[in-house]
Order: structure tokens, then C-alpha cells, then sequence
């Protein structure tokens, strides 16, 4: 797409905006400074780096054998980096313990340490970028069923040092980075049919929590991630969204909204105002399920916009943390990598070009019609002219003109991995 035609089209696309009251040179502004945290897990499947082997358990899927699976830490860094250099702006990359560099030790879960991620942290300096974690909970001889509300102490013993070990690391993530790392903790403990008891297994899940969350830290942040439900395990999940909430607000910890993690007649967008009040943050990790937790690459649809449109609305850009967490092995891995985190800032900038304060005026005075009218003319403003300047600040494709610099990788590098 040439250049001048961007501009042209931009500059027209400006004007409109600015007869509405907003300016769109402001909100390129601020949406280069949104930082989208990449999940690592993407690239190569969920499979990490700790050599025991064995397939996915805990609830988790992974479909599809497109060829040019990451298979290395360095394969997966090359592809991280191809990834971010198609999206415009300075992003995270949020890794999973099992991503540790353990130079091809065994090293079983409550025996990792800082050491295991110093190269990772050097490279995303190297790189500048920041770093996110998340506990490995899942595809573990000692994960069964039950990890942090497992009534067999021993196996709950071992999960919380696994936990614990890995705020440590956290911690020591953010000092490097002289950033707040976010530590995400997910479980998939839960049961296929309906448990006699499900006040004790979260009794167990409580205990553990307060267990891991003794040791206070400065530089980094603590979310908990609530779930529906996991395969084979649709009956009961211990972790609900209402036990998080519950914990996240009574405790002071970040709340984890991942968009696959409900019905799917439930608004994810709608709980942003309700959390903000209650907890002291949001992460979200944006995913796109069809009618379950099947994390499609995430697209521009409507769920996606009406939760960027709430972030902005609530003006909690400083309070909402968003990730991305989707695995997809049915297409090109680094294309997912792309269309999501493009679709997501794309979301973002249709967000941020609404003239929020006009449609909250006609609000107040209720000229609701003239509320919806303006909201439905908004749907044909020329925000991708917007976009396409961004792209061109940030020295980023426009159009679809990455997917050949996405074919040519895949030609010169994934395609030779075997």
C-alpha cells in the first residue's frame, strides 16, 4: 500500500473524527502505548522445554499438525520476534514455567528456581521487552485431577512449592526488568461428575492460596485466573469465576478474566465495571471460543470490541492488564500471532476513537435515540484509514501485506524444521 495514499486517506479520515470531537492523532498516541502481553505457548503447541514428555492433560487441547512447531527455546524466540516485528508498538511475552531453559536437565516443578529463566530474562532485554509468568499446573505425573485442592497433602504440598517458586521467580523477573512481572495462576482442579463435596475442595484451594501468598513481594503482581470448565473435567471446577472474585476481593489480588472461560451467552465486557470497583486490577486473557473454551485465534468481532469499548469507556487503561492466550496448530503459528494481536490493537483504536463524552452527554439528558443513531454511524467511520497510519508510524505493514512477509518465513525458516 503506498505510503501517499495512506496519508491521503488518513488526513480525510482525521477530519471526520475531529467533527465529532475526537482526535485521532491522540489515539494513535495512545494506543502505541499499549503493551499486549504474547503468550509463548502459541508457537509450539503448550509443549515447553522440561523434557519429561507425555502428552496435554488437565483439561487442555490442542488441534490441528500444521508443520514448523517451534521445537527449541531459540526456534521459539525467532518466531516470538518475527511475530512482534508484523505489530506495531512495544509488547510482553508471557511464559509458562515449563518454558524454563534447563539446558536439558530434568527439573521437577517445586525445584525450579530464577536461574532457570536468567537467559530469557537477558533476551527480552535484549530485546526490549518485558516479561510475564504463569504456573505449570497441567501435564505432570503429580497433576491428575486435583493439584492445589487435592485432599492428599503430599501432592497439594508439592503444587504449592511449585507455586510458590514460581512467584519467586516473578519477583526476580520484575527487579531485572525494573518492571512488575504478572504471575498468572490457573489450576484445572475439578471433576467430571459432580463431587459429594465441592465445600472442601475449595476449603483445600483457600488454604493453599493463603499458603503461596504468605510471602509478600514488590515487583511483581499476583493474579488468580478462574475457569468454566476442562476436558473431562465439565462437572465441577474448583477455581470457579465466583470463587476468584470472591478471593480476589476479599484479598486485594488481580482478578483474571480469560474470555474463553464462560458461557457464552455471558458478557466478559460487562464484568470490567463490576471488578473495578472490587479488585485492584484486571488481567485479560483474550481468547475466542466457539462454543466452548477452544481458543480460536482471536478476530475483530463483537465480543472483542465490546471489551475494548469498556476499558475505555471506564477509563482503566492503567488498571487492565491484556494478554493474549489461544493455541492454534491447524494454520501458520506466527500468522496466529499476528491476526491476534492485530485484531486486538485494531479493537483498541475503534475503542478510542469513539466520542465517548458525546454519547455519555446524550445519556445524561436521555436522547437515547440520538445515543444509538450515533453509535450505529460510528460502525461506518473510517477507522481503518486510522490503522493504516499506524502501521505506517510504526514502520509495520499495512493491509494485508504481512502475510508475505509471513509466507516468506515460513519458506526460509519453519518450513525446515521437519
Amino acid at each position: 500500500m503506498k505510503e501517499s495514499l495512506i496519508k491521503q486517506a488518513y488526513d480525510a479520515a482525521k477530519e471526520r473524527y475531529a467533527a465529532l470531537g475526537v482526535n485521532a492523532d491522540d489515539a494513535l498516541a495512545k494506543l502505541k502505548n499499549i503493551s499486549l502481553s504474547m503468550h509463548c505457548w502459541q508457537a509450539d503447541d503448550v509443549s515447553g522445554f522440561e523434557n519429561q514428555g507425555g502428552d496435554l492433560t488437565g483439561g487442555i487441547q490442542v488441534t490441528g499438525n500444521y508443520p514448523g512447531r517451534a521445537r527449541t527455546i531459540d526456534e521459539l524466540r525467532a518466531d516470538v520476534l518475527k511475530a512482534q516485528s508484523l505489530i506495531a508498538g512495544n509488547h510482553r511475552l508471557s511464559l509458562h514455567e515449563i518454558y524454563g531453559d534447563f539446558q536439558g536437565q530434568v527439573v521437577d516443578r517445586d525445584e525450579v528456581e530464577p536461574k532457570h529463566f536468567q537467559s530469557w530474562m537477558e533476551w527480552a532485554k535484549a530485546n526490549n521487552m518485558k516479561l510475564d509468568f504463569n504456573s505449570t499446573s497441567f501435564s505432570h505425573p503429580k497433576s491428575g485431577n486435583l493439584t492445589l485442592a487435592n485432599p492428599d497433602k503430599e501432592i497439594r504440598d508439592f503444587w504449592i512449592e511449585h507455586t510458590k517458586r514460581c512467584r519467586w521467580i516473578s519477583e526476580e523477573m520484575g527487579k531485572y526488568q525494573d518492571d512488575p512481572c504478572i504471575m498468572n495462576l490457573w489450576v484445572h482442579d475439578g471433576s467430571k461428575e459432580v463431587p459429594a463435596n465441592r465445600l472442601m475442595y475449595r476449603q483445600l484451594l483457600e488454604q493453599s492460596l493463603d499458603d503461596i501468598f504468605a510471602t509478600k513481594y514488590n515487583n511483581m503482581k499476583d493474579c488468580i485466573e478462574a475457569k468454566l470448565f476442562g476436558i473431562g473435567l465439565e462437572s465441577y471446577t474448583v477455581g470457579s469465576y465466583d470463587f476468584y472474585l470472591g478471593y480476589g476481593a476479599k484479598k486485594g489480588k488481580i482478578v483474571t478474566l480469560d474470555t474463553g472461560h464462560f458461557h457464552l451467552t455471558e458478557s466478559v465486557a460487562d464484568k470490567i465495571s463490576c471488578m473495578l470497583l472490587f479488585t485492584p486490577e484486571i488481567m485479560l486473557h483474550v481468547s475466542r471460543p466457539i462454543r466452548w473454551d477452544s481458543d480460536h485465534v482471536v478476530i475483530l468481532n463483537d465480543d472483542l470490541q465490546d471489551l475494548t469499548r469498556e476499558i475505555i469507556r471506564c477509563n482503566a487503561l492503567d488498571r487492565v492488564h491484556i494478554g493474549l492466550d489461544y493455541f492454534d496448530a491447524t494454520i501458520n503459528r506466527v500468522g496466529a500471532y499476528v491476526i491476534g494481536c492485530r485484531a486486538t490493537q485494531k479493537a483498541l483504536l475503534m475503542a478510542l476513537l469513539e466520542p465517548s463524552k458525546t454519547l455519555q452527554q446524550y445519556e445524561a439528558e436521555e436522547h437515547l435515540f440520538e445515543r444509538l443513531a450515533l453509535q450505529e454511524e460510528l460502525k461506518n467511520m473510517p477507522w481503518n484509514a486510522v490503522w493504516d497510519m499506524f502501521c505506517l508510524q510504526n514502520d509495520v505493514p499495512a493491509g494485508d501485506n504481512y502475510i508475505a512477509e509471513i509466507q516468506k518465513y515460513e519458506e526460509t525458516v519453519t518450513s525446515k524444521r521437519g
